[in-house]
């Protein structure tokens, strides 16, 4: 790819906002001298999903040019809790459990960025600098925001007007992210735009105590066709660890609302592809086509091009043609009834996704058909969603 492309992508493609101005960071990236960014992942679960891989992706971008990228593991912060679209506190984890989670983060990440070669990416953990701190030094840390900055977050207001508990905690999460800017001694900082407020915090500690001007890029979220971020939360996640398989058809399931913007921020297929692939969605095309294309260059990204294409052999010989899987997926539920198996499986969005699936028809247990909410599975059942989902009860 050709400079003009690679700094085009690196700008534009994905983009949701750069600080403080496009032009700045566009100006800086004319300099001569590599700039240091980095992208900081919370180990809150135990893979990293295909969220992680936009910026990832964005990362990557940096890298190509030349830039000094750093994946940072947030295996301090994780233990406070990120409350970014949190309608209450996130259940605090221990340091063994964030090390457990956070073990082939290096080996996902690799898939789209390089920790080898001339130019690698170096791998951090933001505990080495925050285990350090002392209480002076989190009150001095504290001194440079305001109690009514750190209250402005849409979901702390919801809380206290739900009557919910805002804790002493959660507000101080952006001031020790900013901090990793400071440690790191970064240029800039690159997240989805949910991160957008944890992102300032660093640029304000930047100025304030380096003196210093950093640049934020914030990436578009992959979201669906409800509005909802794609990720664990939401329990529509596709994982880095998902079999090949499992990648591709989880992308066949997306609403035909996210091809374009998959092919955009997933995907570094030339946007001019992307542009007609719109064009030709909006003329009356079938969207399936494009949908089985997203799918592959999806799997191909953080797969490789030979699991792309099990993915796809896959999907056509076995889900569309009806057929039952030799190998079927196992499952071992929270709870046994029907409603959460399909949620776990990843067959449902929610539980009253799941209920629609039974009213209409479309569940069965062992080849027959289920109509009732509560129905309690047991293990070795099979579990089936219309023709294309089966997964054998643990």
């Amino acid at each position: 790819m050709e400079h003009k492309d690679l700094l085009s992508n690196l700008l534009v493609r994905g983009v949701e906002h750069i600080y403080p101005t496009k032009e700045f960071l566009e100006k800086r990236l004319h300099e001569n001298e590599p700039l240091r960014l980095y992208v900081g992942y919370d180990p809150t679960g135990p893979t990293l999903h295909i969220g992680h891989g936009i910026t990832l992706l964005k990362l990557r971008d940096f890298q190509l040019l030349g830039h000094k990228i750093i994946m940072l593991i947030g295996d301090f912060t994780a233990m406070i809790g990120d409350p970014t679209d949190k309608s209450a506190a996130r259940v605090k984890l221990n340091r063994e459990q964030v090390l457990e989670n956070c073990k082939a983060y290096k080996e996902q990440a690799s898939a789209i960025i390089d920790f080898g070669g001339e130019n690698p990416a170096e791998l951090l953990f933001n505990s080495e600098w925050h285990s350090k701190l002392s209480f002076a030094d989190v009150v001095e840390l504290s001194s440079h925001f305001t109690v009514q900055r750190l209250m402005e977050r849409d979901m702390f207001q919801n809380r206290v007007k739900e009557e919910k508990p805002v804790y002493l905690h959660e507000l101080m999460y952006p001031l020790m992210q900013g901090y990793d800017s400071v440690a790191m001694k970064v240029d800039g900082e690159v997240g989805g735009n949910d991160q957008t407020f944890n992102m300032l915090a660093g640029r304000t500690l930047m100025k304030d105590l380096s003196q210093k001007e950093k640049f934020v890029l914030s990436t578009k979220l992959l979201v669906d066709s409800s509005g909802k971020k794609m990720g664990k939360t939401e329990g529509n996640m596709v994982a880095l660890s998902d079999t090949p398989e499992d990648m591709f058809g989880k992308v066949m399931r997306w609403s035909d609302e996210m091809i374009v913007s998959g092919f955009e921020i997933c995907t570094r297929i030339p946007m001019d592809q992307v542009d007609e692939i719109e064009k030709k969605l909006a003329s009356g095309e079938n969207p399936r086509d494009f949908k089985l294309e997203l799918a592959y260059e999806i799997t191909k990204q953080f797969k490789g091009e030979e699991a792309a294409q099990q993915g796809k052999d896959h999907f056509k010989t076995v889900i569309q043609s009806g057929e039952k899987p030799e190998e079927i997926i196992k499952l071992q539920p929270s709870v046994y009834d029907i409603v959460t198996v399909l949620k776990e499986a990843g067959f449902a969005s929610s539980n009253s996704d799941a209920r629609r699936a039974i009213d209409g028809g479309g569940v069965k247990v062992n080849d027959e058909k289920v109509t009732d909410h509560e129905y309690m599975v047991q293990a070795g059942d099979v579990v089936q969603k219309g023709k294309r989902f089966f997964v054998e009860i643990a």
